[in-house]
């Protein structure tokens, strides 16, 4: 972090990265998820950018001199909370420049389990109900930035908090057929508590935050017992990691691999979730097809 700071005392002032020609304010957020939120709000008026890449491991993320220089020519930087991003308290205060956490507000679910008990799950944006504080939350904060757009801010925001609010009406309509035995989710990181409140779901998973090391034969072991014992009918993994641990559940359980989720990182353009919305569409579509025994 030191070396960090010491790249961004040599590069203060430098261009960002966007078109020489565009002269919008810049508004950098932790990772894509949020770039795509902020965007829809921001529309013409604000420059979005993540300082992450699609595909990214956002939990154990390691700035670079790169994203210091980024930092100090934004103009705002949003930032998840929760401790998601656990790298970005000494990062942003590298450099002077306004933040906003766009998860206040959000009533959070704690963490169960290991050295994190007790400590809130970050992943809130999964919930489309906590989706429409995060909007709220963002068009205060760019209403701050540029108030003469003010009114465009806030109706940006009403229409794409009724798209997604249309999203998680249709994920409600597609679980209510799921029978009650199988409405256990099994991921295998814990990064759905907020989407299984929502949905009605129980949930169950290998390792409670996005890390791999924990998937040990123990954890994996009970997780294999909870399939069993509830004939839970597909399991599932994030995007962000290797879904071997869940392979493992699979093989001694009979029970299919539903697909791969998408919790921390949108996908290329041209993949399967190239937007906030797409991303609860898909998730939506492959838990709901999953537990109506409908994969594999």
């Amino acid at each position: 972090m030191l070396a960090l700071a010491a790249a961004l005392a040599g590069c203060a002032g430098g261009a960002t990265d966007g078109p020489a020609e565009d002269d919008r304010p810049v508004v950098l957020t932790t990772f894509t998820v949020l770039a795509d939120i902020a965007q829809n709000v921001a529309g013409e008026h604000l420059r979005v950018e993540s300082l992450t890449k699609a595909g990214a491991e956002i939990h154990g993320y390691e700035p670079t001199p790169g994203d210091v220089r980024r930092a100090a020519d934004a103009d705002l930087i949003l930032d998840n909370g929760l401790g998601l991003e656990a790298w970005f308290v000494q990062f942003v205060e590298s450099v002077d420049v306004p933040h906003v956490v766009v998860s206040g507000g959000v009533d959070p679910i704690d963490i169960s389990g290991d050295a994190y008990e007790g400590l809130p799950n970050p992943h809130a944006w999964m919930s489309p109900v906590n989706a429409a504080i995060y909007i709220d939350n963002i068009v205060a904060a760019f209403a701050e930035l540029d108030p003469d757009n003010a009114d465009d801010y806030a109706a940006n925001g009403e229409a794409y908090a009724s798209e997604v609010q249309a999203v998680y009406d249709d994920l409600l309509a597609e679980l209510d057929a799921v029978p009650e035995a199988q409405r256990v989710l099994v991921t295998c990181e814990g990064a759905f508590s907020y989407l299984a409140r929502d949905a009605g779901l129980d949930e169950a998973y290998i390792w409670p935050v996005n890390a791999e090391q924990q998937a040990t034969p123990q954890r994996i072991a009970a997780v294999i017992e909870r399939v069993d014992a509830d004939g839970i009918p597909s399991v599932f993994c994030e995007s962000t990691v290797s879904d071997r641990p869940m392979q493992q559940v699979v093989e001694a359980t009979g029970a299919a691999f539903g697909g791969t989720l998408y919790v921390d990182s949108l996908s290329e353009p041209d993949g399967p979730v190239p937007t906030y919305l797409d991303l609860l569409r898909h998730d939506a579509d492959l838990i709901a097809a999953g537990l109506q025994g409908e994969s594999g």
